[in-house]
């Protein structure tokens, strides 16, 4: 019986391995590589992903000769849904103002709140739309998406809404986090009132989101009310994240392994007794370093030091509005090459099979009956794409086996 697609002589085939959890310290450095490979699916699902074979025909037969094929991208860590946009910060940042120094006058996260709140849901859905279009261009197809830019229940509910409208619209996975508990809104009575009234919004919430999130760091949220939050998101079923670290060391990556999050992003600030700690967890160690890049700072998330405690690490874009304007997560893994000294094999689990487990999703591989979603890569190798920076070098994205993206660039002549 004919498959849908062959891919055929495939120079390097990509194949993370799949574990029921996340792999941890030199494991990301293990990375199977087949070379002359074929990729065969059939059905939406990977018929066969190994050495060369004529064994498979079908329909549609492609010819990979001297490019890479993996498993399409997963990005961990987005703030896809958001109104307006900051580039009038730029200038502030480049006078020496720090975040929290434009978050006190009016800016950061409360200019896109009110952005936010101003804008219709379709709107908002129009804006994600071409946001996300970018974003599966450059190879992602599971995409975890954050709320935190309505502050109420109207405006947090709608940007939730907006992610579930485009999930269903093209059909790939995305998870949907509520991280009502982003900052604390000027109408607010005090920062407990605020975190109480999100706190309370949980069971509605449910509907529409996987993960409740907060942002916990020095003028937002404490590390006591971030574990009170925590535990009434568990106590509603949710699997919990933190935002953690990201400026001060406070402590947030240690909740976060005491409450058994599924993840902690950030952790640039973490403690080197919380960094050891991951090693006796499963959380995952989420780092956006485009983020760091972007502010201009010096200090990155120190990633090698935690997989060299054997923790487990992930790499995401943190695509926002305020801190790091890029949806383009191939260029994340050339800063994580650059800045975070992470090998070509650490980075390609970093945002395959570690992503989807940050995320708690089936993605990030590419076994027998997986979901064929992939990428054919127009590059002679796979530590090419983290070395040629700041283009897109996914040729060919092909979601359940059916080409989904053409990037070729045509000429007119």
């Amino acid at each position: 019986m004919s498959n849908d697609v062959v891919i055929q002589n495939i120079a390097q085939l990509i194949l993370p391995k799949k574990t029921d959890k996340p792999l941890k310290g030199n494991q990301l450095n293990e990375l199977k590589i087949i070379e002359n490979a074929t990729l065969v699916a059939k059905d939406g699902k990977v018929v066969y992903a190994g050495p060369h074979t004529e064994e498979y025909d079908a329909q549609e037969v492609v010819d990979a000769t001297g490019k890479v094929v993996s498993p399409a991208l997963v990005d961990a860590h987005t703030h896809l849904v958001f109104g307006g946009s900051r580039e009038h910060e730029m200038a502030l940042k480049q006078q020496g103002a720090s975040y929290l120094e434009i978050l006190e006058q009016g800016g950061g996260i409360l200019s896109t709140v009110k952005a936010t709140r101003e804008a219709t849901e379709d709107e908002l859905l129009k804006k994600t739309d071409k946001s996300l279009r970018e974003m599966m261009s450059y190879g992602v197809l599971t995409v975890e998406s954050k709320s935190g830019y309505g502050l109420d229940k109207e405006n947090e509910l709608k940007q939730l809404k907006v992610s579930h409208a485009l999930e269903k619209k093209y059909g790939i996975t995305m998870k949907h986090t509520f991280l009502g508990p982003h900052a604390v809104p000027k109408e607010a009575e005090s920062n407990q009132a605020f975190l109480q009234e999100m706190i309370d919004l949980l069971p509605e919430v449910k509907e529409y989101a996987d993960f409740a999130d907060i942002f916990c760091e020095t003028g937002v949220f404490t590390v006591d009310e971030s574990r009170e939050y925590m535990k009434a998101a568990k106590e509603q079923g949710f699997d919990v994240k933190i935002h953690a670290d990201e400026i001060d060391p406070l402590g947030g990556l240690g909740v976060a392994i005491e409450q058994g999050a599924i993840s902690a992003d950030h952790l640039v600030a973490s403690s080197e007794e919380d960094k050891q700690a991951l090693k006796d967890s499963d959380t995952v160690a989420v780092v956006l370093p485009g983020t760091t890049f972007y502010l201009g700072k010096d200090q990155y998330a120190d990633a090698r030091g935690m997989l060299d405690n054997n923790g487990a690490v992930a790499i995401a874009s943190d695509f926002n509005p305020g801190s790091n304007v890029t949806n383009n997560l191939q260029m994340v893994m050339a800063i994580a090459a650059l800045k975070l000294k992470l090998t070509p094999n650490e980075i390609w689990n970093a945002v395959t099979v570690n992503a989807a487990k940050a995320i708690d999703a089936d993605a990030g591989t590419l076994e027998q009956d997986d979901r064929a979603n992939f990428v054919i890569w127009n590059v002679p190798n796979y530590e090419y794409v983290p070395y040629h920076y700041g283009i897109n070098h996914a040729e060919y994205v092909y979601k359940d086996g059916k080409l989904f993206i053409d990037n070729r660039i045509e000429v007119q002549q």
